[in-house]
């Protein structure tokens, strides 16, 4: 089945949420974010909001990596839309929300993606399911 061709965003998509949580034992996966997708230029630009809003106890030094966990994991994300998919997005991350034990760099790269999930689903609706062959 082929797509339209389509560039993403096709629109501005704002306060896109996204929660990455595994309870496996201790310790456990848990990341948030709060994302704005906006129509750029051609690729995938990344940017921390100045008065991102941090949610939870953290230690200061963990910030940066987890906001490059982010970064990396929708980049992945992205790449993975295939030939049919333009990305011309500018990502500002308006938030997140850590877990003294639970968050790690794994967990926001995990949380990144989902959030482009959400936000190609907010743009074009969920993918198409495949069909059940007639017997």
């Amino acid at each position: 089945m082929d797509l339209e061709p389509r560039t993403f965003p096709p629109r501005p998509i704002r306060g896109v949420r996204a929660v990455y949580a595994r309870q496996a034992g201790c310790p456990s996966d848990f990341a948030e974010v709060t994302a704005d997708f906006e129509p750029w230029e051609d690729g995938f630009t990344f940017e921390v909001a100045g008065d991102a809003v941090v949610k939870g106890t953290h230690f200061e030094d963990e910030l940066d990596g987890f906001h490059a966990a982010v970064a990396a994991g929708m980049g992945e994300e992205l790449a993975d839309q295939g030939t049919g998919t333009t990305v011309a997005v500018a990502v500002v991350l308006r938030g997140i929300g850590v877990h003294l034990i639970d968050s790690s760099d794994r967990s926001f790269r995990m949380a990144g993606r989902l959030a482009v999930r959400d936000a190609l689903i907010r743009a074009y609706g969920p993918p198409p399911r495949p069909k059940r062959p007639r017997t």
